[in-house]
């Protein structure tokens, strides 16, 4: 029964890792005169092709020249020009195809003001209204919610959050080294976004990948009666991976790109928003684990280490992954 249990949560885990291999498909719009716009669309790979997703105009716009498309390590990207009568503020902009759950669409329009609008969209709300302006408190909330979006949608950056749940115990040393985390991912975040550190993507991802590992590893140890370093010092791993988990942030920020009108505030309030994202995980996971405890069954002491082995399993196979994709 034990052997059946593990080959199921292998497969499972297998399935679950396959589905961060992809990221959301990217629309950008920039101003380039009156009614005139530069548009970049990529969209990710899936194996040898191209996700079905098409951008769809309001009526009236004009493509000024053909698509010229390239093939990346993971996406399609195409760039062409097209210009409408009034431009697109007040008008709806669809992404079609997303509605079969194929993938999520970040929109960012560029300003020639220097202002810009972000938009995600999802299966549920493919289209969007473009503003014919957008100011501070815009801007604030449209990073706000793409903070929260990122956290809550980033698996990898939960995984290691909930790997260091399973070793550590106590209110306090929880705070101290969620504390720690946000600090050190803070510092990098902002340093990247800014340009006073650059690294290299594809291996940051690996490695943030390999994090998680290490500390699942760190929580059968524990289980077994070795703890290491992460439940004698908790808040000394989790700043140091920390500082790794800050650069893959970063990189998702650099995605959307910053408003030139308002860095500042685009980049505290992304952060803000990956902060309460995690800070919402973190509540949910000890308010099922006070649950469970509550919930009189027998547990087999085997089964106990079933979730760092699921953590770890899921994480190794982004390792490899993530290391083939910039070795090869």
């Amino acid at each position: 029964m034990r052997r059946v249990l593990l080959a199921l949560l292998l497969l499972a885990s297998a399935g679950w890792a396959q589905a961060d291999v992809f990221r959301p498909a990217y629309l950008e719009l920039r101003e380039r005169g009156p009614d005139r716009y530069e548009v970049m669309w990529k969209v990710p790979m899936q194996g040898d092709a191209r996700l079905g997703v098409q951008v769809v105009f309001p009526d009236g716009t004009v493509q000024l020249n053909p698509p010229q498309g390239v093939f990346t390590a993971n996406a399609y990207v195409e760039r062409w020009q097209v210009v409408r009568p009034g431009g697109f503020a007040g008008q709806a902009l669809r992404i079609e195809g997303i509605e079969r759950g194929i993938s999520d669409v970040i929109v960012r329009i560029e300003r020639q003001d220097g202002s810009s609008q972000v938009e995600r969209l999802l299966p549920q709300r493919p289209q969007f209204v473009v503003l014919a302006a957008s100011g501070a408190l815009e801007v604030a909330r449209a990073y706000f919610v793409l903070g929260v979006e990122h956290i809550l949608g980033g698996l990898d950056h939960l995984l290691f959050v909930l790997a260091l749940l399973l070793i550590v115990r106590g209110g306090k040393r929880i705070f101290v080294t969620v504390t720690a985390f946000t600090l050190a991912h803070s510092i990098t975040l902002v340093a990247a976004t800014l340009g006073w550190v650059r690294v290299p993507g594809p291996p940051v991802e690996a490695m943030i990948a390999l994090s998680i590992v290490y500390v699942a590893a760190e929580a059968v140890h524990g289980l077994r009666g070795k703890p290491g370093l992460t439940a004698r010092a908790p808040w000394v791993v989790a700043f140091s991976f920390g500082l790794l988990h800050g650069f893959g942030f970063a990189g998702a920020l650099a995605e959307v790109g910053l408003p030139q009108q308002a860095i500042p505030v685009a980049l505290f309030t992304f952060n803000v928003g990956v902060e309460v994202g995690q800070l919402l995980f973190i509540a949910a996971m000890l308010a099922a684990r006070w649950l469970l405890v509550r919930i009189p069954m027998q547990v087999p002491a085997w089964a106990r280490a079933l979730p760092a082995y699921a953590i770890g399993v899921v994480a190794m196979f982004w390792v490899l992954e993530r290391v083939r994709a910039f070795w090869a």
